[in-house]
């Protein structure tokens, strides 16, 4: 009975082996057919495809200097990846591989600063003989009285380049400013992508090291205070905020992103950035491990100055609006979350003005994603270490040209901003308390008054 059963079971599956059998064989047969069908359109299309992208080489490599850096970076990215796609195709279908693309004018390679006048073909040389005062602001996000100014600051210390130093600034803004990679700057610049990233590093580092000093907490506090008057903000020192900064890959996980901690003045420029923090640290940290809370709390370098009497006799130290992740503190005024002892309208009055000075901090971050593009895009870049660097430098050359008085962007614009982060929810500082419901009275008085 046993033997019969597994011989009946043994015939069923074979019956089944054959018919499945068959189906595959139908379908192959179908899909041998198709792709025959296919191989011969692909045969046809392929030299239309090919003259296509040749011709659109051809017209970048005519009009690089007329089309806006968008443009061009765009069109240079489609062509590559057509080209490669058709190279993939033509290689599977086992057909003659297409000619290649036109060759752009030949250059010589910049090895020296010497070199400058031995690049008829190289795209930034071409740049300087058009010397168009439009091209300059379209192409670098500045104008030329602007870059030579910052050239002149930074020359001294891009002596140990194997470039000149105006292609190295050249480059480094083209980058930041457009988003392009190392091979898209390296043929502009008629270098190769090693040099040209060594180049980019290296001026970024000479920026955050020369231009410092335009982080004006320390050196210039009292035009600082006098700006927040606008807002009715006796003795204020600026407005400390947060934002994040995404990372591509795994780097930190998944979702990963950078901290960056600010301070902002009323005109929007960047008063203290700390940058580099991973998205595993929550933001009272942050704050307490960056030198903004050390040169307050230990050195006491910062927020030193005088107190401010209010006119009920009380006095206001000098301090700093923060975002509600942070502590409430002495010299951190964060918003009410209904904790208060004062009266309603003083709380209401304080958490309005208080907003309306949040939105300084994700206004000057905004600019900056929309002046340097290469912020604007998550960091796939492999030296993660370098990123809190290109950062601060950004920061710095959004405060360069307010010094320069360079339109930043519009200034009726409204940016998008990152989920905010949670609301700190440790203990509360009594004497903090204490100053911001004195200033949230002083803010009502006011408001009763308007």
């Amino acid at each position: 009975m046993a033997t019969a059963g597994r011989k009946r079971g043994r015939k069923k599956k074979k019956k089944k082996i054959k018919t499945m059998t068959k189906k595959i064989t139908k379908l192959t047969k179908k899909f041998k057919a198709t792709l025959q069908l296919r191989h011969q359109h692909c045969t046809k299309l392929i030299p239309h495809l090919i003259a296509a992208i040749s011709s659109a080489h051809s017209f970048l490599l005519r009009h690089d200097l007329h089309l806006l850096p968008h443009q061009s970076l765009s069109l240079e990215s489609l062509i590559s990846s057509s080209s490669s796609s058709i190279s993939n195709i033509v290689s599977l279908l086992s057909l003659p591989p297409p000619p290649p693309l036109a060759a752009p004018p030949p250059r010589a390679a910049v090895t020296s600063p010497s070199d400058d006048d031995s690049l008829p073909g190289c795209w930034f040389q071409r740049f300087l003989i058009a010397d168009s005062d439009t091209l300059w602001a379209e192409t670098f996000n500045l104008t030329e009285p602007s870059f030579t100014l910052l050239l002149r600051l930074l020359t001294p210390s891009l002596s140990s380049l194997s470039v000149p130093p105006n292609y190295a600034l050249a480059l480094t803004l083209y980058r930041l400013a457009h988003g392009a990679s190392f091979s898209a700057v390296s043929r502009r610049f008629g270098i190769d992508s090693p040099t040209a990233c060594r180049v980019f590093y290296t001026v970024c580092k000479a920026i955050t090291e020369n231009l410092g000093h335009l982080f004006e907490l320390k050196s210039d506090i009292n035009r600082v205070i006098v700006g927040f008057g606008w807002i009715s903000l006796p003795n204020c020192c600026g407005v400390l905020g947060i934002e994040k900064f995404e990372l591509g890959g795994d780097l930190l996980g998944e979702n990963g992103f950078l901290i960056v901690q600010a301070l902002v003045d009323s005109e929007g420029r960047f008063l203290d950035v700390s940058a580099g923090w991973p998205s595993t640290m929550r933001p009272e940290t942050v704050l307490r491990k960056s030198k903004l809370y050390l040169g307050v709390e230990e050195s006491k370098e910062y927020l030193n100055g005088s107190s401010f009497e209010l006119n009920d006799g009380n006095s206001i130290p000098q301090y700093i609006l923060g975002d509600s992740c942070f502590p409430l503190l002495p010299w951190v005024l964060t918003p009410y979350r209904g904790e208060s002892n004062v009266e309603d309208g003083a709380e209401m009055a304080f958490n309005s003005v208080h907003r309306r000075g949040m939105q300084l901090v994700g206004t000057a971050f905004g600019r900056v994603r929309e002046k340097w593009k290469l912020l604007a895009r998550k960091w796939n870049g492999q030296c993660i270490e370098a990123f809190p660097f290109v950062i601060v430098t950004c920061c710095l050359l959004h405060n360069f040209l307010i010094k320069c008085s360079e339109a930043v962007t519009d200034e009726t614009e409204e940016y998008p901003r990152f989920e905010e982060f949670p609301v700190f929810d440790g203990e509360v500082d009594e004497s903090g308390k204490k100053i911001r419901d004195a200033l949230a009275s002083h803010l009502f008085r006011v408001s009763q008054r308007e």
